[in-house]
């Protein structure tokens, strides 16, 4: 993965589409520079998982056509952190599908006048305070779903639908498994999961890192179109996990002034299709390029795997992340 991960495809927008096989190189995810320290943590076991609970969640989607969002529905996907990210992704590719006016919000920010047909929640734990205000607030006035990973939480006597993906709850603060399933479903639900997908988080498991990546000291992610949620996902796991410096820009907005930061010592991690002359200009500034060219959403599982290495050669337990939590629960104000 000097320079790619794995030969590939970048676009996953495009039905039917074949992919070219499989070329280069991803470390099993506790084999890491630094040892293995990274094995026994619920991140490493949960994230290690994932093949299997995306292709649970791609045979789910059908049977659970009628709680998600109809084509043609005006539609706003909500969460918050690592759940607001997946629904960025997931709103660029409904709406560039075709299927429907697609916003995505945090949940605290979330325009309640605004009218649509369906809000669609994303909620690991089902009770982080803002999801709940949210629903509580648009309850009886627009159709709501909630993607949640434990049906006995508050999330279920305010949403009007339920998906519950039980089987990729996690143990974890930090999220893997969770988003990226309920990522996996929407994508399903929309006909745009390829068929390699699975195939592609296998690789992104199996595969070493690259020699030295996890010893940089300043990450920059970059995406295009929905995989800039993913790059902003990819970014916040480095952060949480490792305490790393790390970013996330649009690929093409990155040269419109963040790429003054990078230099020797940096790496920028490019997932989906580099925009035409940018390796070149991140070679020159002396900082390590990486383009992901699995499936992007697999590339955000490398991305998970190297925050994971880095939390290892600095001595941190990404089970234990600083200042966070698994679930923000927020006083009563009044």
């Amino acid at each position: 993965m000097s320079a790619d991960v794995s030969a590939g495809t970048s676009s996953t927008e495009t039905k039917g589409a074949r992919r070219p096989a499989a070329g280069a190189s991803v470390a099993a995810p506790g084999r890491t520079a630094a040892g293995h320290a990274a094995t026994t943590s619920h991140a490493a076991r949960e994230l290690a998982t994932q093949p299997e609970c995306w292709q649970r969640a791609a045979d789910l989607a059908p049977g659970h056509r009628d709680r998600l969002p109809a084509p043609g529905e005006r539609v706003a996907i909500t969460g918050c952190g690592t759940s607001y990210y997946m629904a960025k992704a997931a709103a660029v590719l409904r709406e560039r599908a075709g299927l429907g006016e697609t916003d995505a919000f945090p949940a605290s920010e979330f325009p309640v006048g605004r009218s649509y047909d369906r809000v669609v929640a994303l909620t690991r734990s089902g009770t982080t305070t803002e999801v709940l205000d949210l629903l509580a607030r648009v309850r009886g006035t627009t159709r709501t779903t909630a993607v949640i990973g434990d049906a006995g939480t508050p999330v279920v006597d305010l949403a009007d639908d339920l998906v519950v993906l039980d089987f990729a709850d996690e143990s974890s603060v930090v999220q893997t498994r969770f988003a990226t399933t309920a990522l996996t479903l929407l994508r399903a639900h929309l006909g745009l999961n390829p068929e390699w997908l699975v195939e592609d988080a296998r690789t992104a498991l199996a595969e070493p890192l690259p020699p030295g990546l996890a010893a940089c000291g300043q990450f920059t992610f970059l995406g295009r179109g929905w995989t800039t949620g993913l790059a902003e996902e990819a970014a916040l796991k480095m952060r949480e996990a490792s305490l790393s410096w790390a970013e996330a820009y649009p690929a093409m907005e990155y040269r419109h002034g963040p790429i003054s930061v990078t230099t020797s010592g940096g790496a920028t991690v490019m997932l989906g299709q580099a925009p035409y002359g940018l390796e070149e200009q991140v070679r020159a500034t002396g900082a390590r390029w990486v383009n992901v060219t699995l499936d992007p959403l697999a590339g955000l599982v490398v991305a998970q795997r190297l925050a994971l290495a880095v939390a290892a050669a600095r001595g941190l337990d990404p089970d234990r992340p600083r200042h966070l939590t698994r679930s923000v629960v927020l006083e009563d104000e009044h």
